[in-house]
């Protein structure tokens, strides 16, 4: 079995970029998810599956004070339900063209390029990848895209590629979640 790498150590190899981050922004489709997608019936229409430990991530980091977004071409009552029920910051769906909602993102913050991180692995996430601050995509993704960011992640999409990134972007900013203790 392939060792897993030490994310505190590979988030000091990037601390100066992660260190600059103020919203982090992820891809739905092969990055939140792992890219399959179910029949719920009429009422629900296409579904998905989320990784809960993901979705504690972004949790941590808007308790830490770091904005969290979402801009994905898919539009489905569960990605809307499940981004409402986490109360993320910015929710753009139903567009494959993404520059607009990331430039908004920006504009609506008040910051520049490089204090944004984004996840994504298609092609349409190239250009929010290239202008991003901190780019990263799950190991699935094609060569183009993998070429273009600063970490492909050890973990696949759906199944912690987000987290993975997150805990960097952690342990950069020295973000520590709270636990309640007895």
């Amino acid at each position: 079995m392939e060792n897993k790498p030490n994310l505190k150590q590979l988030a000091e190899t990037h601390k100066e970029r992660l260190k600059k981050i103020k919203v982090a922004i992820f891809d739905v489709d092969g990055v939140l998810t792992n890219g399959q997608v179910y029949y719920s019936g009429a009422e629900i229409g296409f579904n998905r599956f989320f990784y809960v430990p993901d979705g504690y991530g972004l949790k941590v980091l808007m308790e830490a004070g770091i904005k969290v977004g979402v801009i994905t071409g898919g539009d489905s009552v569960g990605v809307k339900k499940r981004f409402e029920l986490l109360k993320i910051d910015y929710l753009f769906i139903g567009n494959e063209d993404k520059r607009e909602p990331f430039v908004k993102i920006k504009e609506d913050m008040k910051i520049e390029f490089e204090n944004m991180l984004y996840v994504g692995d298609e092609h349409f996430d190239m250009p929010l990848l290239k202008k991003a601050g901190f780019a990263a995509c799950p190991p699935h993704s094609n060569d183009e895209v993998k070429e273009i960011c600063h970490h492909v992640t050890y973990n696949e999409g759906g199944f912690g590629c987000v987290r993975e990134v997150i805990d960097m972007l952690r342990y950069a900013q020295g973000i520590v979640p709270k636990v309640h203790y007895f």
